[in-house]
């Protein structure tokens, strides 16, 4: 009895830290946007192959035996699915949410644009087909295809550390909580959005996009970063401003990536328990030593949002991390 009072007090703690840190309001719930592209049933109709069907390598096989005129067609009539589809490719994307996106987002080329639900957007600065390096920037809540200046800040501003040698991605493309609820302290949203994530990451490598990226994760964007961990293909995986992983430690994780962890002084986050009970709470401190990350320093980091601010040393170590110059 003891200890399932422990467990349903800790349980409410983690609710109301998390309801209520640093004066945010609750958050609604959300419904995670998941399944094939907007337009997929016209696109059926018309005896293209199911993209529920297809994985990233099925899709970049599909475009490799279309001509040139075939693929302009498909760019045309059906832009929602084109401009979505892990595996396509790039240019073919691009020319695809030109067109969805109608210059929404000035300074960078879009690579999805899905307005189902809030809309999940995802920006590229940079040459991805050419890059040697590439880093893919993962936001936490409220971040959503109308809601983009933290999270494109935070990619142009690691894009500039880099010297521009790096090409960075702006991934806002699951469905993000809102506020600071519920949501933010369960892992539905994560877990969908650590399917997309994987899905996204391989449908680069089916595009003939060869490094293997550094993945930034930000917030509730590193609870996503945890789950995905054992499937992803990075170089790095780099949280900061983290709740947790949900994982005890960097080994649970099971991936072959570098894992970093950074958490500034001044952080809120500092504020949430670091526990997993009752379906809430993600778990370990990244930062603590028990769970055996490569530790960043972010002292001159400021509050939450603060770690990819110009002058930042967490601002210059991601941004060597993303050139590979730290080992």
């Amino acid at each position: 009895m003891r200890r399932i009072t422990r467990t349903l007090v800790t349980a409410v703690m983690v609710t109301a830290v998390v309801a209520g840190t640093a004066g945010w309001a609750s958050g609604t719930a959300q419904e995670p946007v998941t399944g094939p592209p907007a337009g997929t049933a016209e696109w059926r109709a018309a005896g293209l192959p199911d993209p529920a069907r297809m994985d990233p390598a099925g899709v970049a096989r599909f475009f490799a035996g279309l001509g040139p005129a075939e693929r302009r067609r498909l760019v045309r009539e059906h832009p929602t699915v084109v401009g979505n589809l892990d595996g396509a490719p790039l240019e073919l994307r691009y020319a695809a949410n030109s067109r969805t996106a109608e210059g929404r987002y000035p300074g960078a080329r879009v690579l999805a644009h899905d307005a189902r639900g809030r809309g999940q957007t995802v920006l590229v600065y940079g040459d991805l087909a050419t890059a040697e390096r590439v880093a893919v920037v993962v936001p936490g809540s409220d971040v959503d295809a109308g809601r983009m200046d933290s999270l494109t800040r935070k990619a142009t501003a690691l894009r500039e550390a880099t010297g521009g040698r790096t090409a960075v991605v702006a991934w806002a493309g699951y469905t993000t909580p809102v506020g600071v609820g519920l949501d933010a302290a369960s892992g539905e949203l994560a877990e969908a959005g650590a399917e997309r994530l994987v899905r996204f990451a391989e449908g680069l490598r089916a595009a003939g996009v060869r490094p293997e990226p550094s993945v930034f994760c930000h917030s509730y964007g590193s609870v996503v970063c945890g789950l995905a961990a054992h499937r992803l293909k990075a170089k790095d995986l780099v949280v900061f401003g983290s709740p947790g992983m949900r994982a005890e430690n960097v080994a649970a994780l099971r991936t072959d990536a570098r894992v970093w962890a950074a958490k500034d002084p001044t952080d809120w986050i500092d504020r949430v328990p670091n526990v997993a009970v009752a379906g809430l709470g993600h778990g370990t401190d990244p930062t603590a030593p028990e769970f055996g990350a490569r530790p960043v320093e972010a002292g001159d980091a400021d509050g939450h949002d603060g770690y990819l601010a110009p002058g930042t040393s967490s601002l210059r170590a991601f941004a060597a991390i993303a050139e590979g110059d730290v080992r």
